[in-house]
């Protein structure tokens, strides 16, 4: 791994001391993805057990082939979609999922059948295994939201046959599923609804780039760095070692279970400022070009994260500027 990473993991540990999880085994779906590779990376590094299953359709194998050699962890090249897995976890974090927009859009069906029949199957894992289980949301849950802050009592406000729909409705259908599970089993999950992050291991290439991850590579490569619309709309970027310390949190406090909880960065930041930002930091010679803007993208993206401060205590301290540094230093490196 890279010096940055190594550090990073070092901090997590440091955040992290309080739970007591050595020889615990986690099942982490969609492992080998952003999230998940930094999951295994510092559950191995605090004792425990992982099973790391991806089917490497937006995940890759080099985030997590340094954990190959480890006795505790197990890698499983694995479609959630189809056969039921024999594992016993204590713990999931069921992160498998198409969340950058070029892919999910041109994969509509997949996203669906992934969200959907592929939650179900991890809740009926859950169930007869009797785990504790984290599932992923996403703030696209929320639509165009009107309301600002972004508080998880907000219904959201979403086009339920638009081009996003296939992510974000079938995002909405496996909360109503995981809560089915809750109320008629008693699961101990919970949900969490993540807005936008970034650092390290965070795909720039193809479909599978997002803004920050995009404009990086577009940057230190000279190359025009595409915004759509006018670039005033806005998201709320956290860097990784922060929504770690918020996942490891909401699946390992006890008061998480039965809640829905916002996990994202309380700091709003224009698309076009974020550009500006990464232009400046790579000393690039890149210039901005804007594109049309695409159907239901949304305007804003702010998360009320009053909850998570209360519950788990969860507050990012990473700065836009520091996260990107990092970020910009470790593509550079590879």
């Amino acid at each position: 791994m890279s010096d940055i990473i190594n550090s990073d993991i070092a901090t997590l540990l440091s955040d992290n001391k309080k739970f007591r999880i050595s020889n615990k085994q986690f099942l982490i779906t969609g492992g080998a993805g952003f999230l998940g590779s930094w999951l295994c990376d510092l559950l191995i590094a605090k004792n425990a057990r992982v099973y790391c299953i991806d089917n490497l359709s937006s995940g890759r194998a080099e985030n997590i082939k340094h954990l190959l050699k480890n006795k505790s962890f197990v890698f499983k090249k694995h479609d959630i979609t189809k056969n039921t897995l024999n594992v016993k976890p204590d713990y999931i974090f069921h992160l498998a999922s198409r969340p950058s927009p070029d892919d999910y859009l041109n994969n509509a069906i997949q996203t669906i059948d992934v969200n959907t029949e592929g939650t179900k199957k991890i809740l009926e894992l859950t169930r007869k295994t009797d785990a504790k289980l984290l599932f992923t949301s996403t703030s696209e849950v929320y639509g165009e939201a009107t309301v600002f802050p972004t508080p998880e009592n907000y219904y959201g406000n979403v086009n339920p046959s638009g081009p996003r729909s296939c992510y974000d409705e079938s995002k909405r259908l496996c909360e109503s599923l995981c809560m089915a599970y809750n109320r008629t089993y008693g699961l101990d999950l919970r949900i969490v609804r993540l807005f936008n992050t970034y650092g390290p291991r965070l795909r720039g290439d193809g479909n599978y780039g997002r803004a920050l991850s995009r404009f990086i590579w577009q940057s230190i490569n000279n190359q025009r760095i595409t915004i759509w619309g006018n670039g005033k709309q806005t998201r709320s970027f956290c860097y990784i070692t922060d929504m770690i310390n918020g996942l490891m949190g909401s699946l390992l406090v006890k008061k998480t279970k039965g809640e829905t909880i916002n996990l994202g960065n309380p700091k709003e930041t224009r698309i076009v400022d974020l550009a500006n930002m990464v232009i400046k930091l790579t000393d690039s010679k890149s210039k901005v070009k804007y594109l049309p803007m695409p159907d239901n993208d949304p305007r804003r993206r702010l998360p009320k994260i009053t909850k998570a401060r209360q519950i788990i205590g969860f507050n990012p301290r990473v700065k836009l500027n520091q996260g990107l540094s990092k970020t910009i230093e470790w593509q550079i490196d590879r």
